[in-house]
């Protein structure tokens, strides 16, 4: 076995050169592939290829609302820290974690619920449009389903990718019936890293 000499500034292309190979004959639609190709090169994980769902439409729904400034709420501050903040600017835009905030320690307190539910409360207050990246608390996504069926809030697009084993699996399937767009990674596997990439492949989509 070789090292590959590679400049430091084409590692990231001879990354996705290697991924594209290895998918090989497996069929992707276009519109999605490079979203997909930005979460396996994030995690490795081929798996990705097949766990990733995208509702219809999503894809272009979710680049309008990034060119229309849209907040990215995050359920974690690694996700948060993970997005392109240059390219997001760029489009208007901001992303946005709550989870350090007192206001929303405190709703989790009275409500005897996560920090992370608390946040998706929190998130009903943000102006313009709004996305949600869950990587890692699927308590977000049922509480987020709840704030959607009684009219609270109604994002752009759910990105739903927690990673686990307590009420990940049926999280990622109760928010693909909420009627909102959605990219879900089926199963328990996820991530904050899954989070930020698909958010990325997003924003390269339009600043790239």
């Amino acid at each position: 076995m070789e090292l590959q000499n590679v400049l430091p500034a084409d590692i990231e292309k001879r990354s996705m050169e290697i991924i594209a190979e290895e998918l090989g004959e497996i069929q992707l639609d276009p519109e999605k592939l490079s979203i997909i190709k930005r979460v396996i090169h994030t995690s490795a994980d081929f798996d990705y290829a097949r766990t990733l769902h995208f509702s219809n439409g999503v894809v272009e729904k979710a680049l309008e609302a990034l060119k229309k400034g849209a907040t990215i709420v995050t359920d974690t501050n690694m996700a948060c820290v993970g997005i392109n903040k240059p390219g997001l600017n760029k489009l208007g835009g901001k992303a946005v974690c709550f989870m350090a905030d007192a206001d929303v320690a405190e709703r989790a307190k009275e409500a005897g619920s996560t920090r992370a539910a608390a946040c998706m409360e929190k998130a009903c207050e943000v102006e313009g449009p709004v996305i949600i990246a869950v990587g890692n608390a699927p308590t977000a996504l049922v509480r987020l389903d709840e704030l959607v069926k009684e009219g609270r809030i109604k994002p752009e697009l759910v990105i739903g990718v927690p990673v686990g084993f307590v009420n990940v699996v049926e999280s990622k399937e109760i928010i693909m019936k909420t009627g909102i767009p959605y990219i879900v990674a089926r199963g328990r596997k996820g991530g904050s890293n899954v989070a930020a990439a698909i958010c990325n492949a997003l924003i390269y989509k339009l600043t790239r």
